[in-house]
């Protein structure tokens, strides 16, 4: 079974145990889910989501985060850690929505990276999410699972996410993203895979004895 075949088996799969998969960040609009994941890094969806619903009453626009008091918004957000660093890139990367691209959040890889404290994962579940275009979101769970799995060598995020690009259907990119993180959340943590109640078992190089190199 090439590694395309492995995808399409792992989608029936997938698609039976996580059918609703989708993003865990609460947001309402486009700029709203910018600024959760831009929250997310090193902190936990639950916690963002807790601090972002006063976030978002506070702030209702990508002009009103453009104009916030940077003291104001670092303190509202300071229990997602990097408080600081992460209201500074909130507040500029609203100013660029605002001012280059007249209050939308723009829809391109190379438009999205141009914004301040936004890389290629949080673009991807831009394009992904909010306007349905192919995208691998690689997180930690894409990470450790499509290695576990054996459908790349790679640590590298941005290798892994060509690496998937080639295998995975590209109306599928997004949810399967999705999944991983289902999965790895509710059976492959990093600790101690559940090998024995996993639903892809039978398709997984690390289930199979090939545990060389394992990266927690």
């Amino acid at each position: 079974m090439n590694k395309k075949e492995k995808i399409l088996a792992i989608k029936e799969v997938f698609d039976s145990l996580y059918p609703d998969a989708e993003c865990s960040l609460d947001f309402t609009t486009p700029h709203e889910l910018l600024v959760a994941v831009q929250l997310s890094a090193q902190c936990t969806d639950a916690r963002v989501n807790i601090v972002t619903k006063t976030l978002f009453e506070r702030y209702t626009s990508p002009m009103d985060f453009a104009t916030a008091d940077e003291d104001e918004l670092a303190q509202i957000i300071r229990s997602c850690g990097f408080y600081r660093t992460k209201a500074k890139n909130i507040i500029a990367s609203s100013k660029d929505i605002v001012e280059k691209f007249g209050g939308k959040v723009p829809d391109t890889m190379e438009d999205l990276t141009s914004l301040a404290g936004v890389g290629r994962k949080t673009a991807n579940l831009i394009l992904g999410d909010v306007y349905g275009k192919p995208a691998v979101v690689v997180d930690t769970h894409a990470i450790r699972l499509s290695n576990r799995i054996g459908l790349t060598t790679n640590k590298d995020p941005v290798k892994i996410e060509y690496d998937l690009k080639k295998i995975v259907p590209s109306d599928y990119q997004s949810r399967f993203c999705h999944q991983l993180v289902h999965h790895g959340r509710a059976v492959c943590n990093a600790r101690k895979p559940g090998c024995g109640e996993c639903g892809i078992s039978h398709l997984c190089k690390y289930n199979k004895g090939d545990k060389a190199n394992e990266q927690n």
